[in-house]
Parts: structure tokens; C-alpha cells; sequence
């Protein structure tokens, strides 16, 4: 009986001890984060994540102590290798967690969830952020982490085949049942009302130091859980006040042009979207961001229409890209994309312009079955699709495929050769200005910024080239980016800057040059765009027509677990893991707070139902 018991206590102890000290190990590979807090902020940071840390070894702990409930009645030598089997499973799973968590927050800003896997259908692209050798090194520093893991745990698994019989079978067997029914208190996260969340982490004011709290492995197990069952998720109000908070931010509309609307766009005209990737206003001048960086995009901008509020709905690319076409917003805790049979459901820009006729065409110079890319964009009425396996293999140089100096000549290659009797939408999405950012340019000292500058520069001589074909004079630009970039380095994911990003209309079809100061997301191109085309946009539930003066003004964006709104009188922002507001602007009424609450809910209603 004592040797279950200590083997048990054992096990659960390694895990707890194991999960508590890979915190400052994490602190100490973001030592550009964490180098200057005092230790005091370390040992709090092992503090309060230590209910994640319990609520973890408590899930590992579960089926060894039930399996060794069992031991009482059904013994053998055969149970060593179960057990051996089971700890080598978990120890390379909680090791390749641990590892890239560590990894991705520097490049994404947050802990681990279940947005990584929705990449691994692509695995090549899933790594194209990191050097192939920092690939190799984490490869092995996973395997390293994971021997270091099961190494007690195989030992103690090896005295399995000594355990006796106990004196008292019946006794013993309720004994270990019970231990491991009170499993469940951890699990849970003791008695009180709350059960177990990433939030229980949360202590300071600096995210950085909440994040570092938070144990990797929960933190995606429970992003796992939450990313199907979207009816349940984000329950602020009951559905009639939810209703009443949302009706006045609602997208679409009764009619196609308003008649106090105002007209920007020839209507009827060609339409060229080219996404921008990790385009953010803090690298354009004219949106208060650094100057020179830009040059292309700002004197295009000055001869057509800049909108200077304009905001990211999310940080990835997928989620940027539904936003766009779909006026859809983004999800906290998912992809519509990942979902074909929920994205296939979606209104789009394309959808509405190939019903009017128009020839539609996607192209990217990268993975088009990248997160169920290939799969939206066809649903999404593309006629066509051109990607990385339409280049020869001598073009596709980056890691990431083909650069966009390349990809920019096959878009006007694409416009130039398009007939002259049939309206068209081409849709571009670059990839250049990604990470690594490995561009054949070198203008400029930071990485990300040299980036931004190379597809500036490709995007201007593209814009250059089509002002001298026939085809300009009826055809608008659209340049906007799918999500910003974490630039300045010391921005953090929820910051209201951190969203920002550039739009721009442009070409033969802009009536005459104007600055636009409305704010907006990413989800009212699509209504404002069909809207000037005079193009129902009925369907598009969340998209608002800009040029349409009886719509609310305002800018929404998630990020992991959290949402903003803003607007031109303040801001909210909020994290519904904490349940804490992070940003408060000129909202002592919580007009903003609840907007924002109320706006995702319905979201989340909208998801389900798809």
C-alpha cells in the first residue's frame, strides 16, 4: 500500500516541481523581457502560476493513480512497460509544448494555444518563421528536455513488477480510489465557484510577467476545449440585452448605396486587394509611424484615399485575411478557416463581384493550402487560384516561396493580359515582409523594416508599370495589410498601436484624393467597397459602410482571450481570461467595455450557428 501511495506522491511532485521551474527558465530566454525585473517579480511569477502548475500535475497524475488502483486486484510485471509507455508519451509531449512555447512568444507575444496547430497541416510553412538551425537546435533541446522528464519516472516505473498484494486489498483499493477522486480539487482549482482558468495566473500590471506565469500546457489544453464549443463561449448578457448593446454597431445594410452617401469610387470599377503582409502603421509616416520606410505607399496614398484608422482584427494571417474579404471580425479562440464547413457559409467581396460578373483570381506566391487557405478562397467564389506551384522552382527563393518583386510582375503579367470585356477582382496576398525576412534588398539596418521596404518598393514599381496600361483608368487598388507587426519590439499583443495598419484606395477609379479619419477595421473594406461599387452588402452582418454617415464609428480587434473597441472618444480593452480591463480611454461609463463585450458574444452566436 505505502509503495502506491509514495509512488504516486512522487510522481505528482516531479511534475509540480518540473512545471515550476520551467518559469524562470522561460524568464531567462526572454531575458530582453524579464532581465530587469527585481527577483521578488521571479518568485511571484512561480507563486501564482503554482494552481496551473498543481490543476497539470494533477491532470498527468490521474491515470497512473487509477491504473494503480487496479494494481490491488490485477498485478504483473506486464504493468511496468504501461506505465513506462504512458510517462515517455507525456514527457515528449510536455517537452515539445514547453519548447515551442518558449519560441513562438517570441514572435507572437503570447502563451501557447491552440493556434499552432492549426499550421501543422502545412509543416514546412509552420517553420518558416525560424532558421533552420534554431529548428534543429529546439529539435533536440525537446528531446534533451524530454529524457530529462521520464528519466526518475522510468525508474520509479521499474519497481512496479515488486509491489505485493496488500494485507487488506479491499481497504487499500478505496484508499487509492479516494486519492484519486481527490485529484479533482487541483484539477478544479480548490472549492470556490471559479473553476481552473489561464486568468487564476494573472498578478501584475505588466502582461509579460502574467504570461510568464501561465503554464504552457494548460494553457493549450484549454484553448483546445474552448475552440469547438462556441455557443457557450463569451456569455456576458443575457441574449435580449446582448441583442440591444449590438443592434446600432451592425454591419450591412437595407439598401445598396445610401442615398446620403458619399461616392469615392467609380462604380463598376476593376478591382485589385492586394494584402500587405505585417504592413503596420508604425512603419508609415503618414499614419505617425517612422518616416522613409514607405515612399511607395505614402505618394500612392496622396493621390488617392488614405484612411487613417483603420485597425487589424487580429495577428495572424488567416484570421486577417476572413476579416478583409469576409467582413467577418476575428476570433479569440479561433479560426473560421480552420472550419471549411463554417467558412464556406461566409458572404465575400468575391462571392458579391462574381455574382455581378466579374472575373475573380487569388494569387500568392506561397502555400495555398496553408490553414485551409485553398479551401476558403474557392468557397469564397475565386475562379481561379495561382500559388507557389505555378512558379518554376528557381522563383520560389524564400523560405516562404516566392519573393514579392516576382509575385508583383505575375499580377501585372494577370492585368495586362485580362480581356477588356469583362470586369475583374484580383486578390494578392504578399509574403516577403514575413519572418525571417529574408528579401533580396538591404536598405535598411532592421530586419522587419528592410522587409517592409522591399514589397514597398515591388508594390511601387507594380503601380508605376499599370498607370500605363488602358486598363488603369477603370480599376481601383486596394493596398491594406492582413495584420500589423510587433513593432516598436516593446509593443504587446493587446495595445491599441500594435493594430494599427495601413489602407489605401488607389488607381484610375478614385474620384479625386482624400484623407478619411473614421475609425474602422479590417471587416468595413467589405461594405464600403461593395457599397461604392453599388453592390448589395445585405449578408455582411459586421461589416459597416464608412461612406454611409447613420453608421457608428468604430474600430474592433480580439487578440488571444481579449478584445478592443475603439473609437474616435476613447477605448476599451479587455481580457476575459483575467476578467480585467487593460485599457480604459474615456469610458468611466463602460459604454466601450460593454459594446465590446456584447459585439464578441454575438460573434460567438454567429459562429455557432454556421
Amino acid at each position: 500500500m505505502k509503495r502506491r501511495f509514495y509512488f504516486l506522491v512522487w510522481i505528482y511532485c516531479w511534475f509540480l516541481i518540473m512545471f515550476a521551474v520551467q518559469k524562470p527558465l522561460f524568464m531567462l530566454y526572454h531575458w530582453n523581457l524579464y532581465g530587469d525585473e527585481p527577483l521578488s517579480q521571479w518568485l511571484a511569477v512561480i507563486w501564482h502560476g503554482r494552481g496551473l502548475d498543481a490543476s497539470m500535475a494533477a491532470y498527468i497524475t490521474a491515470l497512473p493513480a487509477l491504473l494503480t488502483a487496479v494494481t490491488v486486484y490485477l498485478r504483473g510485471a506486464w504493468w511496468k512497460p504501461v506505465f513506462r509507455a504512458y510517462f515517455v508519451l507525456i514527457a515528449a509531449v510536455i517537452s515539445a509544448i514547453t519548447l515551442s512555447d518558449a519560441v513562438l512568444y517570441s514572435f507572437w507575444g503570447f502563451r501557447i494555444d491552440a493556434t499552432p496547430l492549426f499550421y501543422l497541416a502545412s509543416p514546412a510553412d509552420a517553420v518558416a518563421s525560424i532558421p533552420v538551425w534554431q529548428t534543429v537546435v529546439i529539435l533536440l533541446l525537446i528531446v534533451a528536455y524530454a529524457a530529462l522528464l521520464v528519466w526518475p519516472l522510468w525508474r520509479w516505473s521499474g519497481r512496479v513488477a515488486q509491489w505485493e498484494k496488500p494485507r487488506r486489498p479491499h481497504l487499500s483499493f478505496a484508499v487509492l480510489l479516494l486519492l484519486t477522486t481527490s485529484l479533482f480539487i487541483p484539477i478544479r482549482g480548490g472549492f470556490t465557484v471559479s473553476t481552473m482558468n489561464v486568468g487564476k495566473a494573472y498578478f501584475s500590471e505588466r502582461m509579460e510577467l502574467n504570461h510568464a506565469a501561465i503554464n504552457p500546457v494548460f494553457s493549450l489544453m484549454s484553448s483546445l476545449s474552448k475552440s469547438e464549443d462556441f455557443s457557450t463561449q463569451y456569455r456576458f448578457f443575457e441574449p435580449a440585452e446582448a441583442d440591444a448593446l449590438f443592434a446600432p454597431l451592425r454591419g450591412g445594410g437595407s439598401s445598396v448605396f445610401p442615398a446620403d452617401s458619399a461616392q469615392w469610387v467609380e462604380p463598376g470599377a476593376n478591382v485589385v486587394l492586394v494584402v500587405l503582409e505585417s504592413f503596420s502603421g508604425a512603419a508609415m509616416e503618414s499614419l505617425g509611424g517612422l518616416s522613409g520606410v514607405m515612399p511607395n505607399l505614402e505618394q500612392i496614398a496622396s493621390e488617392g484615399i488614405l484612411f487613417t484608422h483603420c485597425y487589424a482584427n487580429s495577428f495572424r494571417t488567416d484570421r486577417g485575411l476572413t476579416s478583409i474579404l469576409s467582413g467577418y471580425p476575428a476570433q479569440p479562440t479561433a479560426s473560421i478557416m480552420k472550419y471549411p464547413a463554417k467558412s464556406q457559409s461566409l458572404p465575400a467581396i468575391s462571392k458579391s463581384l462574381r455574382n455581378e460578373g466579374y472575373d475573380t483570381q487569388f494569387i500568392y506566391g506561397g502555400d495555398a493550402d496553408f490553414t485551409n487557405m485553398r479551401s476558403y478562397f474557392i468557397s469564397m467564389g475565386m475562379n481561379r487560384i495561382v500559388c507557389d506551384s505555378d512558379f518554376p522552382l528557381s522563383q520560389r527563393l524564400s523560405k516562404w516561396g516566392v519573393p514579392d518583386h516576382v509575385t508583383f510582375d505575375e499580377l501585372y503579367r494577370l492585368i495586362a493580359e485580362q480581356p477588356a470585356d469583362k470586369p475583374f477582382m484580383k486578390m494578392f496576398l504578399t509574403l516577403s515582409s514575413h519572418e525571417p525576412f529574408d528579401v533580396p534588398m538591404h536598405r535598411l539596418e532592421d530586419k522587419y523594416l528592410n522587409s517592409v521596404a522591399y514589397t514597398d518598393s515591388c508594390l511601387g514599381a507594380f503601380v508605376s508599370r499599370l498607370k500605363q496600361l488602358p486598363v488603369w483608368k477603370n480599376t481601383l487598388l486596394v493596398f491594406v495589410a492582413d495584420h500589423a507587426f510587433r513593432y516598436p519590439y516593446n509593443v504587446q499583443n493587446h495595445d491599441i498601436d500594435y493594430h494599427h495598419i495601413p489602407l489605401v484606395w488607389a488607381g484610375g477609379a478614385v474620384r479625386s484624393p482624400r484623407v478619411v479619419d473614421d475609425y474602422m477595421s479590417q471587416i468595413d473594406l467589405a461594405a464600403t467597397l461593395l457599397a461604392q461599387l453599388h453592390i448589395p452588402y445585405d449578408d455582411f452582418t459586421f461589416s459597416k459602410n464608412l461612406a454611409d454617415p447613420t453608421r457608428e464609428r468604430f474600430a474592433y480587434y480580439t487578440f488571444p482571450d481579449g478584445f478592443g473597441y475603439v473609437d474616435r472618444d476613447g477605448a476599451a480593452v479587455y481580457d476575459c481570461a483575467a476578467q480585467s480591463v487593460l485599457v480604459e480611454q474615456n469610458d468611466s461609463n463602460a459604454l466601450r467595455l460593454k459594446r465590446g463585450k456584447a459585439y464578441l458574444q454575438k460573434l460567438y452566436d454567429d459562429l455557432a450557428s454556421r
